[in-house]
């Protein structure tokens, strides 16, 4: 069956009258090329053998700079890198994107520990369709509400209207309760647990690549439980799930909290968030858990008998990471040479770059450089050796730098006569970063490489945490609030005000409040905005 969808013309999207007001649509594709591939790295760059060996990284990117510098233009920066490296493409239609197989290799690396993770706290994977009846949508009123500006509908099918539009899945909230309402009869069928990998679509008007796109990849959760008490505690849990992930995996060091009313999810009765500072100190929510209360069983008579045989409508949660991780990934750790991976994240953790003259070098530094891959793969990491002859080694140099990967092994001629190698860190630029005479000996070598991966996790986490600190600013007024957004930091300060302020707060400065962190200060506090009594901080700042 053709179903196909009712959306405006791609005439319409891209008329005149709306560059204005949308630039950043217009701009995108034109971003990502500004110029030819194969224009981005030298094919001149060359190396010599160990201790005349000199990196001629910094010297090829000032004949021809592989992106836009951050400091310069940070968006174009991201998109650059984004292409470089090739993360990404855009699809045909206007606001989706293609994800290359580099970039869905980092989405792989998170959907393999998060999956053990949902399976060690009692989830199951399962999966519900894409298409919704927009009836489902309705029978929520805040839900549908919330929803309704960024929903794709499908009106026709087979040629014929339908006696009912579809929506495209924007999440999953009304049709597992549709569903969870013939699964659920009885308190021992009770908790259910859980969740779907899948794509979602939201009409976004303004798009970036991973960060906010019309179609993009997710997990949704969604659990049932018998009393309020379990549905919170798995809410707060399936956070903490997410804060372990940030912090231990990619290296953001997140921060941790509840979500304003303002800010909450349509259809929950409490949000919480992890909220990540970007290099350009936007904060962007890179993941949340919501506590649906009894909000959508009520919409859908979702009911259990009890233990005493009474009818009780159950309590839920719903929680989500997205692919706009990678995008985070990209914005907390890159550089003006690219993509910069934290090894536990990396698709690939080692390359090796092999380096030889003549021919008669070429057999015994493939053949060194194969013994260095098997021991590495044996050890259980994730290792590439490049050994196409189609580019020089300087080119794999830059190329495997934008790329991101942790740890760069070169073998030459004199390497292997020495049995050694030279080991270059990609979180380190030049030769501050680079070690020359690192025993190829199985034992020394693989100890060498787990340490300098374990220490580049560290030191990446260490960086950020360390730029995100320095860039929030403790307020305790309106106006101290509103200097430091300005100056693009985060403010933190306490807030009781009403969700009318808050709106205030977000007219005049285009801060929101990022969340309420777990973690509050002691002692007595008064409200930035008001005066009077506050018994929490919030925290400020413009975001993704």
């Amino acid at each position: 069956m053709v179903v196909t969808l009712r959306l405006p013309s791609l005439t319409s999207l891209f008329s005149p009258s709306i560059s204005g007001r949308y630039p950043a649509i217009l701009r995108w594709r034109h971003q990502l090329r500004p110029r030819p591939f194969a224009a981005r790295f030298s094919a001149q760059s060359t190396a010599s053998e160990t201790t005349n060996r000199v990196d001629n990284t910094q010297k090829t990117r000032g004949q021809d700079r592989a992106v836009t510098p951050r400091s310069k233009d940070f968006n174009t920066w991201y998109l650059d890198v984004i292409e470089s490296a090739e993360l990404a493409d855009y699809g045909p239609v206007r606001g989706t994107m293609v994800i290359r197989p580099y970039g869905y290799a980092i989405w792989e690396a998170i959907q393999d520990y998060l999956n053990v993770k949902f399976k060690e706290t009692g989830h199951s994977n399962m999966y519900f369709p894409q298409f919704i009846p927009y009836s489902f949508i309705e029978k929520e009123a805040s839900h549908v509400e919330g929803f309704s500006p960024e929903l794709a509908l499908v009106t026709i099918g087979g040629g014929k209207e339908l006696e009912e539009k579809l929506v495209v899945r924007p999440t999953s909230e009304t049709i597992v309760n549709h569903m969870f309402t013939q699964w659920i009869h009885s308190y021992r069928d009770l908790p259910l647990m859980i969740n779907q990998w899948a794509n979602v679509t939201r009409w976004e008007m303004r798009t970036k690549p991973f960060v906010r796109t019309l179609e993009f990849l997710w997990q949704e959760g969604h659990t049932a439980h018998a009393t309020p008490e379990e549905a919170e505690k798995e809410a707060i849990q399936m956070i903490e799930v997410y804060t372990k992930f940030a912090y231990e995996q990619t290296a953001i060091p997140v921060i941790a909290g509840r979500k304003s009313k303002v800010e909450t999810f349509a259809g929950a009765d409490r949000t919480y968030t992890i909220e990540a500072m970007m290099g350009d100190r936007k904060a962007l929510q890179a993941g949340t858990s919501h506590n649906l209360g009894q909000n959508f069983s009520r919409a859908f008579g979702t009911q259990f008998t009890d233990e005493n045989g009474q009818r009780e409508h159950v309590w839920q949660t719903s929680w989500a990471i997205s692919t706009r991780f990678v995008g985070g990934i990209i914005m907390t750790h890159g550089d003006d040479a690219g993509l910069m991976l934290p090894p536990r994240i990396a698709p690939i953790q080692v390359v090796i770059v092999p380096i030889w003259k003549t021919d008669d070098d070429r057999e015994g530094v493939l053949s060194a450089a194969s013994s260095v891959k098997e021991l590495l793969q044996t050890a259980g990491i994730k290792v590439k050796l490049d050994d196409s002859e189609q580019r020089t080694p300087g080119w794999k140099f830059n190329f495997w730098e934008m790329k991101g990967v942790p740890l760069r092994i070169e073998i030459g001629p004199r390497d292997v006569s020495s049995r050694s190698v030279v080991i270059s860190r990609r979180d380190v630029p030049g030769k501050q970063g680079k070690v020359f005479g690192i025993s190829m000996e199985p034992s020394i070598l693989e100890a060498y490489v787990k340490d300098k991966l374990d220490e580049i996790q560290s030191s990446l986490l260490g960086r950020a945490t360390s730029f995100r600190d320095s860039n929030i600013v403790d307020v305790t007024s309106y106006d101290e609030l509103k200097v430091a957004i300005s100056e693009g930091k985060w403010a933190r300060g306490p807030w009781s005000a009403s969700d009318a302020d808050e709106l205030k707060v977000k007219e005049e400065t285009g801060a929101t409040i990022r969340c309420f962190p777990f973690e509050q200060p002691q002692g007595i506090k008064t409200c930035l905005m008001t005066g009077n009594p506050a018994k929490e901080v919030a925290i400020f700042a413009k975001s993704y």
